[in-house]
């Protein structure tokens, strides 16, 4: 039995595999969000994972990273230095005021530009934007985008003339390419209008 054979048959075990993939998906989230989907994607259109988990840990993963973020920002005020540089920078003030007034409309559009995730809702949790808006605008985001590109993929990859060609395996690079110069664009779209 070839090594792959052996993985496959490890994977349809049952009930541990599946445990061990979900795992996988969120830590895979932890890392690139966009990768884990695209992943997860790939892996429900193989049957080797029902979509609705695949779906379940990537919201898990994306979600307690995105709280984590919020929460590593909120512990960056209880030290003195980082608090009298945020204080006293003019910058942060002028950023604080525009997030807490439009604290829901920008946390929504922060989950759509790659690069901006990590310290948006780091700065979050800093300058205490209260937790259910930011639970509430970044769920909504994410189920939102989550929702979009696992099931294009999805969908994509369980078409009966993807399914009868040998070279569906070529989805999830193309995939990750779409969504690698999609992010571009958003930042550089994003970015012309911030100056």
């Amino acid at each position: 039995m070839s090594t792959v054979e052996s993985i496959q048959a490890w994977l349809h075990s049952g009930e541990e595999s599946l445990l061990w993939l979900m795992l996988g998906i969120i830590a895979l989230s932890y890392l690139l969000e966009d990768l884990a989907i695209v992943t997860a994607a790939g892996i429900a259109t193989q049957g080797l994972i029902l979509p609705q988990y695949a779906l379940l840990a990537i919201f898990i993963g994306i979600a307690t990273g995105d709280l984590g973020l919020y929460y590593l920002g909120k512990s960056g005020r209880y030290f003195r230095g980082v608090r009298y540089k945020a204080l006293t920078n003019k910058y942060f003030r002028s950023l604080r005021t525009k997030l807490r007034q439009n604290a829901f409309s920008s946390l929504f559009v922060i989950r759509f530009i790659p690069g901006l995730r990590t310290v948006g809702f780091t700065l979050s949790g800093f300058f205490a934007i209260p937790l259910p808006t930011f639970l509430f605008a970044v769920i909504s985001a994410t189920a939102i985008w989550t929702g979009i590109v696992f099931s294009a993929i999805y969908y994509l990859g369980t078409s009966a003339w993807l399914q009868a060609s040998e070279y569906q395996w070529i989805i999830i690079p193309c995939a990750i390419a779409l969504l690698f110069i999609g992010n571009r664009l958003m930042n550089r779209t994003y970015s012309r209008g911030l100056s």
